[in-house]
């Protein structure tokens, strides 16, 4: 199978990549670089997967990797209208897994323009490859931001969505609602995932569980937002990826609240963690306290994320199995490792 993978720097993008190009499928990752968060990182990525730094940094040029014949690597902007359909015409894709965007809640409160260039413009642009190529299925990243002010709990797809709370949240909604749209007129089937605050090495430096690390090391005090009373459905990187690797493979499944050929599951752990107990688990395996300092609740934040993932576990046999434990002591044992390069 031909998949194309955007977002292949990023964080699940770089590990959906490796998964896929090891199992034997022919993956072209796509990706812009942009400087959001330290672009060294998102180079250190591509050298895992054969793509050197200075292949990576030029535009429209698809490059093969020198360690894998089932990976390639092209740098380009999903917001590009003329160059993204070229791609799609010269390599043929069978599916498409749509992992690029901006990400993070609070940023958006910041910079709102970069939301609509690469959620709503981009995402425009990946529906309309896609109709205008014949991709059979298009898997792409929603959040579990949608559910905003919802207060029921576990979170379910069947769940009313229209309070988001911030324009992150929003963009992902509208994602959700120009994939159904499209998989409706076109007849083309599109997979929406919710992601559930995935952690893991390789992971983001804006994430709150790689900010702790690198402030507990560095003798620095961490902000522990709505004093620390708050709950995330905290989800390892390798689950995710296994969940995303199944859906691709197995191709299209409806859920029960399926309208069209569109259909949105939740993708996580199923267990929420209380915050302070995830900084204690950090702690554990720093053997070093940290240095907290108490918070008022942030705009854009919610008390507790949730995933109900029933549908997902019964339609794909999904299953996630790394407990925080082992996932937290994966991630501190990699960044002690990749800071002392």
């Amino acid at each position: 199978m031909k998949v194309l993978v955007t977002g292949a720097a990023g964080f699940i993008g770089f590990f959906v990549s490796k998964k896929l190009a090891e199992k034997g499928h022919e993956v072209v990752g796509l990706d812009n670089i942009n400087d959001y968060y330290d672009v060294n990182l998102k180079y250190a990525r591509l050298n895992e997967l054969g793509i050197k730094k200075d292949d990576a940094e030029q535009f429209n040029v698809l490059t093969k990797s020198t360690t894998s014949t089932s990976f390639s690597f092209i740098r380009l902007a999903l917001e590009d209208r003329e160059n993204l359909p070229n791609l799609f015409k010269a390599q043929n894709f069978d599916v498409v897994c749509n992992l690029a965007a901006q990400a993070g809640v609070r940023y958006s409160l910041e910079n709102p323009e970069a939301y609509v260039d690469s959620n709503l413009v981009g995402f425009l642009n990946i529906l309309e490859c896609c109709r205008n190529y014949k991709i059979k299925h298009l898997t792409y990243a929603s959040s579990s931001s949608v559910y905003g002010l919802n207060e029921q709990v576990p979170f379910k797809t069947s769940d009313q969505v229209d309070h988001p709370v911030s324009l992150y949240a929003a963009t992902k909604k509208s994602n959700e609602l120009m994939a159904h749209t499209y998989s409706h007129l076109y007849k083309f089937q599109c997979t929406g995932l919710r992601f559930f605050t995935v952690y893991g090495p390789w992971g983001r430096p804006d994430m709150a569980y790689y900010s702790f690390t690198n402030n507990i090391l560095a003798n620095k005090p961490i902000n522990v937002y709505n004093n620390g009373k708050l709950a995330r459905d905290f989800t390892y990187i390798d689950d995710i990826v296994d969940g995303i690797s199944l859906i691709i493979e197995k191709g299209y499944i409806p859920n029960s609240n399926t309208k069209s050929n569109a259909s949105v599951y939740n993708i996580g752990r199923g267990k929420p963690i209380k915050l302070m107990d995830f900084i204690k688990t950090i702690e554990l395996n720093l053997n070093k306290k940290a240095d907290l300092i108490m918070m008022p609740m942030q705009d854009g934040d919610v008390f507790k994320t949730w995933a109900d993932t029933t549908e997902l576990s019964e339609n794909y046999n999904y299953s996630p199995k790394i407990n925080l434990e082992e996932g937290v002591g994966n991630f501190t044992k990699w960044y002690l490792r990749y800071q002392n390069q």
